[in-house]
């Protein structure tokens, strides 16, 4: 039917009260699987160093009876460092839009606050787990902290059919980062499993893997997976059955080891990973300080100064060189 002759309708009206929900929606991720997962050690210069060592090589250690004693000088331990990395967010609000009433929020600079402190862990987070080399900066260059692939030198597991991968590793102070090779074949488990053996065969239990979607879903495809479809029947009651197609843990002759998603990691890398040796040495923990006031504004500074630290490296290793 035609609308009646003369009807006011919204369309006419004017000062019609705005319809905004008293929310604001955000669903980017906030997690930082590896930054919650690694330990806190304090750092106390912008270049932090720690040792390793290792034991001699097992022998049958057979000896002649009233022989005399003689001696092999001792081996050195290692030494290896990490610069620390400044990572900060800044932020200004005008006092007016702290003052405005606004829908979802009371005030923009804690709004704000919130928001960019989330940013900064997850800029760590890249930071932490990339193949970023390490460097000790100057006057016009930031100091960065060396990322968990180009740290993984020894245990380096190349992808099924991949070449010319490298990692330099450790070498006059600083870590180089890894560069790329070919990629042409997917993970195997064949890869996962030499890498657990070559950390095990150094002492390590790499009791995390960690790897992006696209990786995380090649486990799935091991010959040892499960799927499980069809109903079954909990106390006594039929029940919609389930499929499984997802690998969370992934058991090996070395024991369990977790499957954990990263969003920040490279796609064409896999970590295998000792908890007991990964931390983050912190200078300066995640703080805010207020700026100087120059005009009818805030300004705000959120800073963390850190870097990655693998006690011994030998006791993760890394499947490099994988194709989506």
């Amino acid at each position: 039917m035609a609308q009646v002759a003369g009807t006011t309708d919204s369309y006419d009206l004017i000062g019609v009260a705005e319809d905004i929900e008293d929310a604001i929606y955000n669903i980017s991720p906030e997690e930082t699987p590896f930054f919650s997962m690694a330990k806190r050690r304090k750092a106390t210069n912008t270049f932090h160093q720690w040792q390793t060592d290792t034991l001699a090589t097992t022998t049958a250690n057979r000896q002649i009876e009233g022989d005399d004693a003689s001696f092999l000088t001792a081996a050195p331990t290692t030494l290896l460092g990490n610069y620390t990395q400044i990572s900060r967010k800044t932020l200004v609000v005008s006092r007016t839009a702290d003052k405005v009433r606004k829908y979802g929020r009371a005030k923009e600079l804690a709004r704000l606050t919130t928001k960019y402190g989330k940013e900064l862990k997850r800029d760590m987070e890249h930071a932490l787990v990339r193949n970023q080399a390490s460097s000790a900066g100057g006057g016009g260059t930031a100091r960065s902290s060396a990322g968990l692939e180009s740290m993984i030198a020894g245990n380096r597991i190349i992808g099924g059919g991949g070449t010319g991968g490298t990692t330099p590793g450790f070498s006059a102070g600083v870590w180089a980062a890894p560069t790329d090779g070919t990629a042409t074949t997917t993970l195997t488990e064949a890869n996962i499993i030499a890498g657990i053996e070559a950390s095990w065969d150094d002492g390590g239990n790499p009791s995390v893997f960690m790897c992006n979607f696209a990786q995380k879903k090649k486990f799935a495809t091991f010959g040892g997976a499960t799927k499980f479809a069809g109903t079954y029947v909990p106390n006594g009651d039929k029940a919609q059955g389930m499929v499984v197609g997802g690998v969370d843990f992934y058991v090996s002759d070395a024991g369990s080891h977790k499957v954990m998603l990263n969003r920040h990691m490279r796609t064409s890398v896999v970590f295998g990973l000792d908890p007991e040796y990964i931390s983050v040495a912190v200078l300066d923990g995640v703080q805010m300080s207020d700026l100087a006031k120059t005009g009818d504004a805030e300004k705000k500074l959120l800073l963390a100064e850190y870097c990655l630290v693998l006690e011994n490296p030998d006791a993760h290793f890394k499947v490099q060189d994988l194709p989506v």
